[in-house]
């Protein structure tokens, strides 16, 4: 049998082996592409550029955006069948390829970019987005039309969740009260020093809140200098099929459960005929566009709701559009899977998509901690739960008015537990993190009953938020008003604690803070072990701080051990028999567990180190000199508005002479930094010092530009006070400074200490300041009384 993936396989060595010598800006890629191109790529992946800034595109994203830019760039594919050709040859000739790349919804540029959910899909999507525009308008500025890039896209989601989701990510979420969008909270802005390089920023952005256009809007807002219509797949559904006279709507997806109906999610109330009209419209427009990119979000769900062929009803709206666009025309498909299992009556065997270029799964995103690890609960009362599937589904009485079951209440409190336990443990190191729990029913008709129980059990109405409709619901525009705050902002609030959901699998909603399941159904189909987990898989504790006990998390689990703490795990309350199933699916050393007694500390030896009871004896005010129409103005910042710092207590010290009651140092090569704090809390000299948190004192952030001028910055370790000076402090040894990088780190912070000693000396609190190695500070402290010899002697 052949490989499930060749297109994979094949262009991806092909990328990388173009790609080698990238990140140092000397790859054969860059004589292959156009200069904007070679621009974004030394940007998006230089290894100057990626250390001046916190964001990142992680080796997922990284091969999903080389390989679609190898496909179409460099290749220049015209279709499928072409691309095959060109990379694998050998796989047409398998298992009917070319019989199915001959066919019309592969005669266009398509590329399948597979990642796991929680993986960052609109990143991907954003990048791919700026890099065709961006070419595109450099092409018409230079009077040429490059039938390889559009200044027109489309973004098509599977559901409303997940479009109302993409507006927040490109226009900004809404302002409270109305009038409009606030830009600053859109996804383009929270990630624009990735998204593009200084000399495009500008011109990205102005072109992304300009040319953004709703589904309502579509064929309405002019479009005369490109377009970015999002769109769910309900309003192409209607219009490639015409809805039957009195089908039931709803906002969401049918049920999920095993036993539920399978019958496709239906087009959102509208008024009558309009709906279908607007939709129509729109698509008509779009068909008679020249050129045009489209980008479908969770398109691994298509089958199930087509019935299995992929090509109906929406894709019959889609269809329409290539027809006078031939090349112009391309497809990208977001999926979260690259396959999708065998149904009822199928053989055993899962159908991999054909046009998947990128795969970066779930397993793959586990073991570079890119997502939460799943960690299955397993209290003694559910181990002894006789494993019958039909006990772990709602019971039935003659009205078909479904019930718990016992065992049913048993795991809901088991997740209510875990959920207690987890707040009372996250709120000791940050009362803003609120972590949630995540019902899934079998049934829409079960929720009413779990929410029901949940109130017994001693949760308020404000506790539990119910999102799910039926077959014959209908959740109108009011009621959706309503819903949409609480629901798009979850993890802002402790309330509501627990969701409950029988239809959230079929929808992509970004919430952090999900950090137990409780699945109600009785089903072992690998798709919905995804999909169930891929409600709760993003990353919750982000911060540079956490990542070190994440690491060790996960190599604990790795070697069959408890994990030593519940930060960024999903906990599953499942029964035991799903071991096997999860260890079969994710693999026995990617899934944790959590035994009878659950001693596992929710937060491990975290702690939250807040400021000393003296601490303005300790505190440091940093003047920063501003210019502000033609003026000058020197504001000061203190190291006290951060008041709280959170690291672990194995790697920490209790220190005197500090505005914070400990301090911090690496658990792996963090000897010197250690030493230092002992030192300077010795030193008679030392009136004050700090640790400088470079993730939450980041106002203490020294810029730099190298000679391709491209903006960095420094910020160093420590801060040191002596009577007569301040110091900043690297904790380096003089043979570690000479790479450029550091070279520039040095000299920016010796003009930094320039610029600040020729104030006043009111403004620099009545000191000197200077920029020092460890071992350049030791020689000034010399001159002055001084902690015994063997305290300096651990800093030689």
């Amino acid at each position: 049998m052949s490989a499930p993936l060749p297109l994979v396989n094949a262009l991806t060595q092909r990328t990388q082996q173009l790609c080698r010598g990238l990140e140092r800006g000397d790859a054969e890629i860059f004589d292959l592409v156009t200069p904007v191109t070679a621009e974004l790529l030394c940007w998006w992946f230089g290894d100057e550029a990626c250390q001046s800034r916190a964001l990142n595109f992680h080796d997922g994203q990284r091969q999903a955006i080389l390989n679609t830019i190898v496909a179409h760039e460099v290749l220049d594919s015209p279709n499928l069948a072409d691309l095959y050709t060109q990379v694998c040859g050998h796989a047409l000739l398998e298992e009917a390829r070319l019989a199915e790349m001959t066919q019309d919804p592969h005669a266009h540029p398509m590329y399948g970019l597979a990642m796991a959910s929680g993986t960052g899909k609109t990143w991907v999507l954003q990048a791919l987005l700026i890099w065709q525009f961006l070419n595109k308008s450099a092409a018409l500025d230079q009077g040429r039309d490059d039938a390889r890039f559009t200044r027109n896209f489309l973004i098509v989601t599977l559901g409303l969740i997940v479009y109302e989701h993409l507006l927040d990510v490109f226009l900004g979420q809404e302002i409270e009260g109305g009038g409009g969008r606030d830009f600053a909270t859109s996804g383009i802005a929270a990630c624009a020093s990735l998204l593009a390089p200084p000399t495009q920023h500008a011109r990205a952005q102005e072109f992304i809140r300009a040319h953004v256009c709703d589904t309502a809007q579509i064929g309405l807002k002019a479009a005369g200098n490109g377009m970015i219509a999002i769109t769910h797949w309900h309003a192409l559904a209607e219009a490639g099929q015409a809805q039957e006279p009195g089908a039931a709507t709803a906002y969401f997806d049918a049920p999920a459960g095993p036993n539920a109906a399978r019958a496709p999610p239906q087009p959102p109330t509208l008024p009558p005929g309009k709906a279908r009209a607007d939709a129509l419209n729109g698509l008509d427009f779009l068909a008679r566009l020249p050129e045009l990119w489209v980008f479908n979000d969770q398109a691994h769900h298509i089958p199930e709701i087509t019935g299995g062929n992929g090509h109906a009803p929406w894709q019959e709206g889609l269809s329409r559009m290539p027809d006078n666009k031939g090349r112009r025309f391309v497809q990208v498909d977001f999926l979260a899977t690259p396959y999708r299992p065998p149904r009822s009556g199928e053989p055993p065997q899962w159908t991999y998509f054909p046009h998947i270029v990128a795969n970066f799964d779930l397993k793959a995103a586990m073991r570079a901690g890119l997502v939460k690890t799943p960690v299955l609960d397993q209290r003694k009362e559910i181990r002894a739960l006789p494993f019958d599937p039909l006990e772990f589904t709602a019971l039935c009485d003659s009205s078909a008015d479904p019930a718990l079951s016992a065992n049913q209440r048993v795991i809901l409190r088991a997740g209510l537990k875990k959920l207690r336990k987890l707040e009372a443990g996250f709120a000791r190191i940050d009362p803003d993190r609120h972590p949630k729990m995540l019902v899934i029913c079998e049934d829409a008709r079960v929720s009413p009953r779990v929410a029901q129980f949940l109130h017994d059990e001693g949760l308020t109405a404000g506790d539990v938020l119910s999102v799910d409709s039926g077959s014959n619901a209908e959740l109108g525009e009011e009621e959706w008003a309503r819903l949409r705050p609480r629901l798009f902002h979850l993890d802002q609030h402790t309330a509501p604690r627990v969701i409950i959901n029988a239809l959230m699998l079929h929808e992509g909603l970004d919430v952090n803070n999900i950090c137990v399941i409780v699945p109600l159904h009785a089903s072992q189909a690998p798709v919905l072990l995804e999909q169930t987990i891929g409600r709760g898989l993003r990353l919750m504790w982000r911060d540079p701080e956490y990542a070190e006990i994440k690491r060790e998390n996960r190599e604990r689990i790795h070697r069959a051990a408890a994990p030593g703490s519940l930060i960024d795990t999903l906990s599953i309350i499942e029964h035991p028999a799903f071991q096997h199933f999860y260890n079969e699916e994710l693999g026995q050393d990617l899934v944790g567990n959590t035994g009878d007694d659950d001693v596992t500390s929710s937060t491990g030896d975290l702690i939250a180190a807040g400021l000393c009871a003296s601490y303005e004896r300790y505190d440091f005010a940093i003047p920063f000199v501003l210019r502000e129409a033609g003026a000058l103005e020197v504001r000061h910042r203190r190291l006290s508005e951060v008041s709280r710092l959170v690291m672990r207590e194995s790697s920490s010290l209790p220190v005197d002479k500090c505005i914070y009651q400990r301090l911090a140092y690496p658990a792996h090569g963090g000897r010197l930094e250690r030493a230092f704090i002992e030192w300077a809390d010795a030193d008679d000299s030392i009136q004050a010092f700090c640790k400088i948190s470079g993730n939450r004192h980041n106002f203490l952030r020294l810029r730099h530009i190298n000679e391709n001028g491209i903006c960095g910055y420094y910020i160093p370790d420590f801060l040191v006070r002596t009577d007569k000076a301040i110091f900043l402090v690297e904790t380096q040894a003089q043979s570690q400074i000479s790479p450029p990088n550091a070279q520039r780190n040095r000299k920016a912070a010796l003009t930094w200490c320039e610029q600040i000693n020729t104030l006043p000396e009111a403004m620099r609190n009545g000191r000197t300041w200077h920029y020092a190695l460890v071992g350049e500070l030791l020689e000034y402290v010399r001159m002055h009384p001084a902690a015994p010899t063997d305290a300096q002697g651990k800093l030689q």
